[in-house]
This record gives C-alpha cells, sequence and structure tokens, in this order.
C-alpha cells in the first residue's frame, strides 16, 4: 500500500497541471491577450513603438512586468487560502462538496465551448489603479487592480481553480493550485515583455483562432470537472506513480 504523503504529493500533481494550463489559457482569453502591449508598455512608461524597437525599453517593461506578476500573484494567492480554508470548514460533507464543484467546473467548461452562455462572465470590470505607470510600485497596485477587475472576465477559468483549491480542503494545497495559476497566467506576461518584436506574429495568430482556443478551454474545464465528479483524480495520481515512479520521492 501507498504510504499517505506520497499519494497526497502525487495527488496534488494533476490539479498543478491543470491550474498551469488554466493561467495560460486565461491570458489567451478575448479580454487579456489584446490589451496585453499597451498594458506593458504603459507600466513600464513606454510607447508600444519604443517597447518593439529598443532594449532599453524592453528591460524597463520586464521589470514592470516582474511586479505586476507579482500583484496579480498576491492576490490569487490569497484566494487560494480563502477557498482553501472554506473548503477544510466543510470537511464533514467533502464528498458531497466536490461533486458540486465538479458540476461547477463542468457548466464553466460548456460555458465556454459555446454550449450555453452564462451573462455575467461575459462581462469585465475594470479597476483603476490611477497614474501609475513607469514605476515598480506602481507596476505592483496594477497587478493587483488586474486580479480584481478582471475577475469577471477570467470567471470561468478561474472559477474551476477556486472550485479545485476548495476541494482539496487543505490551505497549502489550495495555495499552491492558485500559484500555480498564477505562473500560467504570470509567465506568457514576462515572455511577450522580454520578446515583444519576435512574438507578432504568434499573438496575431492567437486572437484569429480565438474561438478555437476558447473551445479548448471549454473542453479542458469539461474534463476536469468530470473527473472531479467520478472521482478520477485519484485514479490519475495513481497511473502517474505507476508510469513515473520518481514522483514518490517528492516532498
Amino acid at each position: 500500500m501507498l504510504e499517505t504523503g506520497l499519494i497526497f504529493d502525487a495527488a496534488l500533481l494533476p490539479a498543478m497541471i491543470v491550474a498551469l494550463a488554466a493561467g495560460v489559457l486565461s491570458f489567451l482569453s478575448p479580454c487579456v491577450l489584446p490589451v496585453v502591449p499597451p498594458y506593458l508598455a504603459y507600466m513600464g512608461g513606454v510607447s508600444v513603438s519604443e517597447m518593439e524597437q529598443t532594449a532599453s525599453a524592453r528591460r524597463r517593461v520586464l521589470i514592470a512586468a516582474l511586479f505586476f506578476v507579482l500583484g496579480l500573484s498576491t492576490v490569487f494567492l490569497l484566494l487560494g487560502i480563502a477557498f482553501s480554508t472554506m473548503g477544510r470548514m466543510l470537511i464533514g460533507v467533502q464528498d458531497y462538496f466536490v461533486i458540486g464543484a465538479g458540476l461547477v467546473v463542468m457548466v464553466l467548461g460548456a460555458h465556454f465551448v459555446g454550449v450555453f452562455r452564462i451573462g455575467f462572465l461575459d462581462r469585465e470590470m475594470r479597476l483603476d489603479a490611477g497614474d501609475r505607470g513607469g514605476s515598480a510600485f506602481g507596476a505592483y497596485l496594477l497587478g493587483l487592480a488586474f486580479a480584481f477587475g478582471w475577475t469577471p472576465c477570467l470567471g470561468p477559468v478561474l472559477g474551476a481553480i477556486l472550485s479545485l483549491a476548495a476541494s482539496e480542503a487543505d490551505v497549502g494545497r489550495g495555495t499552491v493550485l492558485l500559484g500555480s495559476y498564477a505562473v500560467g497566467l504570470g509567465i506568457p506576461f514576462l515572455l511577450v515583455a522580454a520578446f515583444f518584436p519576435r512574438l507578432h506574429g504568434v499573438m496575431g495568430w492567437m486572437r484569429r483562432h480565438m474561438r478555437q482556443i476558447e473551445a479548448g478551454a471549454g473542453l479542458l474545464l469539461w474534463t476536469v470537472g468530470l473527473m472531479m465528479l467520478t472521482g478520477q483524480f485519484a485514479a490519475f495520481s495513481f497511473w502517474l506513480l505507476e508510469r513515473f515512479p520518481f514522483l514518490a520521492s517528492v516532498g
């Protein structure tokens, strides 16, 4: 029989992978991807053309992007603590809670695929952090504002990861999941800041195929919800341990 600690580590891995992928999909959403270049330029106190043409401007933007990612990560980590704490409070009915969370995630996935649309998830609310462009502290504040203000737009994907965190009923595990989501959302910002001139074609392709990306995100969420509903995350964890025995030594 496998030790509890080993199962704990292996069981968390698939959820972390899903959270990381969900963060990337959030970056590719219609209300984030199109505004990335001007948003980064504003944070760095430069113009988009300067960011494209000069290395010094890109360095300023990259430093600002680092603090921006720290800001949005702060919010997501706090959300992870809050939702996993809520799940822990409901530990007595955890089986029912996981089933309910799985159903919610499947509904969110169906929204993304386009089976039906949930109106308020198609709206966005942007918070104004004031004239904070061009400073590291201002970029951090903008990261906080971004995480709060774009939450309705990120709702379907973020809601799925928060449901996963709550179903874990463990503060540490929930925080790790939201940290993985923040990494998935934040790393693309840093890549665009560092390599903006080389990414025009890639970002253009993504914008042209936005609907297919959304459908892929919805299919991922629906599958995750089904796995939560049927308990297949545990089965997947055992499969991971069988295929990759080194995971048993993690932690």
